[in-house]
C-alpha cells in the first residue's frame, strides 16, 4: 500500500474512537483536549487538514504543527509526546498526528474556563471522564501488589447483576447493594484492577460492565 492509498483508506474510515478530523488548528488548548482524550483511552491520531465530511482542505502552515506541539507540552498534564507525518493528496498536505496511550493517567487539559479536566475518547467524541473513571485510571497506572481473586457478597451481587443486565451506573450499584458511594467506588476500582469489570460510556453516562 502506498502512502497515498494509506491516507485515503484512513479518511474513508471517518471519525471514530481512534481517529479525529481537524479542518485546522487554531487553538492549542482546544487541541490539548483531543490529545488528552486519546491518551486516556488506548491512543489514536488526528488528521489535520481534513473536514468533518472527509473532504481535503490541507494544512495551511507550520504554525499548526507548532500549536500541536504546544498543546502536548504546555496544555497537557502530564506532558505528552506526539509524532507527525505529512501526506500529499489532491495537491494538498494532510498532517497525521499520532497520540500514544499515556503511561501515566489521567492526562488533563484546560477546559473553556481554564480548569484542568481529563477527557476520554468515546466513538467520535471527546467526553469528560467521570470521577469514577478518573480513580480507575489512577489505580491502573500505579504499581500495586497482586490482588487476591476473592469477592465480597456485594461484589458477587454486582457481577451477577451485570451478567444478566449488561451494565449499571455507580449510583445504581449503590442502590442495588445498599452501600455507600465510598464502598461502591472501592469495589468497582478493585474489580477493574482485577480485570473483572470495565467502564464505558452510553448516552452521557459512565456504566460499569463486564469486559
Amino acid at each position: 500500500m502506498t502512502k497515498k492509498d494509506y491516507i485515503i483508506a484512513l479518511i474513508e474510515e471517518g471519525e471514530h474512537e481512534h481517529q479525529d478530523f481537524k479542518f485546522q488548528i487554531s487553538d492549542a488548548r482546544k487541541i490539548a483536549r483531543s490529545i488528552s482524550a486519546f491518551a486516556n483511552n488506548s491512543g489514536g491520531h488526528l488528521l489535520v487538514g481534513v473536514k468533518d465530511n472527509g473532504n481535503i482542505a490541507g494544512v495551511s502552515s507550520d504554525e499548526e504543527i507548532y500549536m500541536i506541539e504546544q498543546a502536548a507540552s504546555m496544555y497537557c498534564r502530564p506532558e505528552q509526546h506526539v509524532a507527525f507525518e505529512l501526506f500529499g493528496l489532491q495537491g494538498k498536505t494532510v498532517l497525521k498526528v499520532d497520540v500514544p496511550e499515556a503511561t501515566t493517567k489521567p492526562v488533563k487539559a484546560p477546559n473553556e474556563k481554564g480548569e484542568w479536566r481529563a477527557y476520554y475518547r468515546v466513538a467520535d467524541e471527546n467526553v469528560l471522564a467521570s470521577s469514577m473513571h478518573l480513580k480507575v485510571m489512577q489505580r491502573a497506572t500505579m504499581p500495586t501488589a497482586p490482588i487476591a481473586m476473592s469477592f465480597t457478597p456485594k461484589e458477587q451481587e454486582l457481577l451477577h447483576y451485570l451478567a444478566e443486565h449488561g451494565g449499571i451506573t455507580l449510583t445504581g450499584y449503590m442502590k442495588l447493594a445498599h452501600i455507600s458511594r465510598q464502598v461502591a467506588e472501592e469495589s468497582v476500582i478493585n474489580l477493574c484492577d482485577m480485570g473483572m469489570l470495565t467502564l464505558h460510556y452510553h448516552q452521557g453516562k459512565c456504566l460499569i460492565a463486564l469486559p
